[in-house]
């Protein structure tokens, strides 16, 4: 619970990208999440506690997504105010469902809910990109826009920041799938090419429209015809042993659509129930056993709230 100088936040893993929507869709997740504590500090600064085991921060306390995110925030509110972030981290680093986003959510939110919600969920997207800008060197928001506002995202601009809250069929389920392999973000960005072909930039458009379309009318089978990416996942795909088979698996299972989640190793896949989505985890896990590659799963509903004070 909140007090007047201390406040405990969930703050929710989430699903970059989405397939088609590359930097401009995300969701977030009910499960897993990241628990941070914030209190204040009678003294100037922000220092960092680490209670996660197996997790190691940045030695440089300025690399750190959810300090560089705080004191962007600070800085626009003109505050000096000092304060402790405690880390309890439960998404691994470099595991593609938003580690880093996950604590510049939650850092700012927390401060913001402590110092009486001067700003307000939409407006904390642009300090928490900055934490992102550290992680990986992109401040990109698909990530820390879900993260905070909870559900489906469109980032339909970054110059000027347009973000816009999708609806979607409340039924909505999410599997996903995490080989215990590490991918970092700015790895998985320096393999992307430069230049797309116009043919598959009209594809990918139609694909990031239907989803959108299908997202909102709660039609499955659009949503499944446009899960689908022409120009990411080819590229990627490679840094993920199995990945086909994996996929492939997830559709005979049942899955809508299946696809790289942020810049992996996690994939996803959505159905249409929690009973779907049990038995989609069951078929990618025992295809990714064949590869010998350790793996974690989690099924998921839509997380429609964000971050939460507990």
């Amino acid at each position: 619970m909140a007090d007047s100088n201390s406040i405990k936040i969930f703050s929710p893993a989430t699903v970059a990208n989405v397939a088609c929507g590359f930097d401009i869709l995300g969701f977030a997740l009910d499960h897993p999440g990241d628990e941070i504590q914030v209190r204040l500090k009678d003294a100037p600064g922000i220092t960092v506690l680490n209670q996660t085991k197996d997790t190691v921060f940045p030695a440089d306390v300025n690399k750190n997504t959810a300090v560089v995110s705080l004191q962007a925030y600070l800085a626009h509110l003109g505050s000096e105010q000092g304060f402790e972030i405690i880390f309890t981290k439960k998404i691994k680093p470099g595991s593609g469902i938003g580690s880093s986003s996950a604590s510049a959510a939650a850092s700012v939110f927390a401060v913001n809910e402590l110092l009486g919600n001067p700003l307000s969920k939409e407006n904390l997207v642009q300090f928490a990109m900055q934490g992102e800008k550290a992680a990986c060197g992109v401040a990109h928001a698909d990530n820390v826009a879900p993260a905070l506002l909870g559900g489906f995202v469109l980032v339909r601009s970054y110059s000027p920041l347009d973000i816009i809250s999708i609806p979607y069929p409340a039924e909505l389920y999410c599997t996903i799938i995490h080989p215990q392999i590490e991918v970092k973000t700015e790895d998985a960005r320096k393999i992307l090419r430069q230049g797309i072909s116009l043919k598959d930039a009209v594809k990918q458009w139609g694909n990031v429209g239907g989803l959108i379309a299908g997202l909102m009318k709660g039609d499955y089978a659009l949503i499944g015809r446009s899960l689908e990416d022409a120009i990411i996942e080819p590229i990627r795909s490679i840094l993920i042993p199995g990945y086909d088979a994996v996929k492939e698996a997830a559709l005979k299972a049942g899955a809508l659509g299946c696809c790289i989640s942020g810049s992996g190793p996690s994939m996803f896949a959505l159905s249409r129930s929690q009973e779907e989505a049990n038995q989609i985890a069951s078929a990618m896990k025992k295809a990714f056993t064949r590869y010998e590659i350790d793996n974690i799963d989690y099924v998921s509903k839509v997380n429609s709230q964000g971050p939460k004070v507990i």
